[in-house]
C-alpha cells in the first residue's frame, strides 16, 4: 500500500528532525538549515549533505559527495531504503559523515 501524502510529510518531518537531532548531540562542527523541505548539512570543510523530500514520488532524496541517492520508506523494517544499493538512510548518512565530515556519527532506525 503506497504511502498518504500526509503520512509522507510526516515520516520526512519526523527523521529529518531526528537528522537534526543527531548532529545537535555530536561535537561535529557543522551548519544546519531545514527550510521548505531541505535540510542542508554543511561541514567546516564546506562539503554538503542535503536530504530532500519528493512528495511526488514519496521519495527522500541524499545528495552527498558520492553521488544521489533515493529512498522509499519500508513499512515492514520502519525505515527507509535506497533504492539503488538497499542500504538504510542511517547507513548511508553513517558513511556520509565519516568520509565528508571525519566523524562516524550513528544514525540508528532511518
Amino acid at each position: 500500500m503506497p504511502l498518504s501524502e500526509a503520512r509522507f510529510h510526516d515520516l520526512v518531518d519526523s527523521t529529518q528532525q531526528a537528522i537534526e537531532d543527531v548532529f545537535d548531540d555530536s561535537d561535529l562542527d557543522v551548519d544546519l538549515e531545514n527550510s521548505a523541505g531541505v535540510l542542508t548539512i554543511e561541514f567546516d570543510t564546506g562539503s554538503q549533505l542535503i536530504i530532500s523530500r519528493q512528495p511526488a514520488l514519496r521519495q527522500l532524496w541524499l545528495a552527498a559527495r558520492a553521488g544521489g541517492f533515493h529512498f522509499d520508506y519500508n513499512d515492514e523494517n520502519g525505515c527507509w531504503l535506497c533504492e539503488a544499493t538497499d542500504e538504510t538512510l542511517g547507513e548511508m548518512l553513517t558513511r556520509a559523515c565519516r568520509e565528508q565530515g571525519g566523524e562516524a556519527l550513528e544514525f540508528e532506525d532511518m
